[in-house]
């Protein structure tokens, strides 16, 4: 059982770091854009700025409800960046110090 919970806590940091670079991708492509280094008539980066934000969407969703609005900065990105290192950092190590080693 120990065993198990370890490993799928690493298999949640696993998917957060993945997430993290998805959202870091996501930023940088971003900026590109808006600064007409790159634009979306390539097929390559309208496909890839289509795909990032269809994995992102979801998860800025809940936070863009709760954030106010900033007109064209959006802050969500930021906000889940700033939630997955304290999952990562903070709430992972603590769960699993305290469900695997309980007695210590």
């Amino acid at each position: 059982m120990d065993t198990f919970l370890a490993i799928s806590f690493d298999i949640v940091q696993i998917l957060l770091n993945v997430l993290w670079w998805i959202i870091v991708v996501q930023a940088i492509l971003s900026v590109l854009i808006a600064f007409n280094v790159i634009n979306t008539y390539n097929d390559f980066v309208s496909a890839l700025w289509r795909g990032l934000n269809t994995m992102t969407e979801p998860v800025y969703r809940p936070i863009r409800r709760l954030l106010p609005d900033t007109g064209p900065m959006d802050f969500a990105p930021f906000v889940v960046l700033i939630l997955i290192a304290i999952i990562n950092y903070a709430v992972i190590p603590n769960l699993d110090a305290a469900l695997i080693s309980p007695g210590t």
